[in-house]
């Protein structure tokens, strides 16, 4: 009974610190993760190492957990970023931009480290012939600064975490938000990271995984639309409550703890300008309307159509973005 006294009263004083959130009421989206600054250098002509090669660049903002954050926001939702930075001029270009959609009070800046960043050098032909990621200030989103943001964790409407953050603050949230009843989402980034998933999902509201990324946790292949149905049955085996597993082109397969398996293909985007973001716009449309209690063909729909509107964009997120034009797109589409 006095520990509940005690948890009570924290959470109380914790609250009159947030005291902005307090008066306005609001019951956040939390992102946790990733939050970088992207560049990109398009070869001239053929590369040849050991020396300068010519080339055209471009920089932008990036990062999963901040994609989808900025994504949210610019639908309107209250979201909160929880990361990890450097004291940089990256950060405060990460800062400058993505502030108008989000509140950045909980990144935690670190004199010693530097802005997480991604680089990747295209060839002539426009395919990746190397890339270069800094992301080790990833390691300081541990437990304990989650812990320092309990307050506002325990008050979120959902919590979305990328597996840029380490293993065990993907199980302390597990255990959070189950002790609290939060609905956790989880993106796993990449391929390599999928060691960081948890081995049981139970407590997972949404796993958006890729196919790539399926085959890599399972030690399977897919190769035809059986393996694809089967993967997704493997993930619900596994306790998350729904899955998708997206597949590029061909589009996605979604799975819920009903056992019930659907279909859904891809729109079909004639002029590719960029594909960087599609996937973090998926996610955000899905959890945006999913969030709003929309049925499961509007939810697919959702992540469908926002990406497919940011693949025709040369941004990340697409500056266009707001409720009224995420309806439009829907009508439209």
């Amino acid at each position: 009974m006095t520990d509940d006294i005690n948890e009570n009263k924290e959470l109380i004083l914790g609250m009159i610190r947030e005291k902005g959130y307090v008066l306005n009421n609001t019951i956040p989206i939390i992102c946790i993760g990733g939050a970088n600054v992207d560049r990109k250098f398009y070869a001239k002509y053929e590369i040849t190492n050991g020396t300068s090669n010519p080339v055209k660049s471009s920089r932008t903002v990036g990062g999963v957990a901040r994609n989808i954050a900025e994504n949210l926001g610019r639908l309107g939702e209250e979201v909160i970023l929880i990361s990890g930075s450097g004291y940089d001029s990256e950060w405060e270009e990460i800062y400058n931009l993505s502030s108008p959609f989000m509140n950045l009070e909980h990144v935690a800046q670190f004199e010693n480290s530097s802005t997480g960043s991604y680089t990747a050098v295209l060839d002539k032909n426009g395919d990746l012939s190397i890339a270069f990621a800094d992301m080790d200030v990833y390691e300081t989103i541990t437990p304990e600064l989650l812990i320092k943001n309990r307050n506002i964790l325990r008050r979120a409407k959902c919590i979305v975490v990328d597996l840029n953050c380490p293993s065990e603050t993907i199980d302390f949230l597990c255990s959070f938000t189950s002790k609290y009843n939060i609905p956790l989402v989880i993106i796993p980034v990449s391929s390599p990271k999928m060691n960081k998933l948890p081995k049981t999902l139970n407590v997972v509201s949404w796993l958006i995984v890729n196919k790539d990324e399926t085959e890599t946790f399972m030690n399977i292949k897919i190769n035809d639309e059986k393996d694809w149905e089967n993967s997704v049955k493997r993930w619900l085996e596994l306790g998350v409550k729904n899955v998708i597993v997206t597949n590029g082109s061909k589009g996605v397969m979604t799975g819920n703890e009903t056992g019930e398996i659907h279909f859904f293909p891809a729109i079909e985007t004639p002029m590719v300008v960029d594909v960087t973001g599609a996937g973090d716009s998926f996610c955000s449309g899905v959890i945006y309307s999913w969030l709003q209690k929309k049925e499961i063909n509007y939810i697919i729909k959702s992540g469908l159509v926002n990406a497919h509107k940011t693949i025709m964009s040369k941004y990340t997120v697409r500056p266009e973005l707001s409720q009224k034009q995420f309806i439009l797109d829907m009508e439209a589409i």
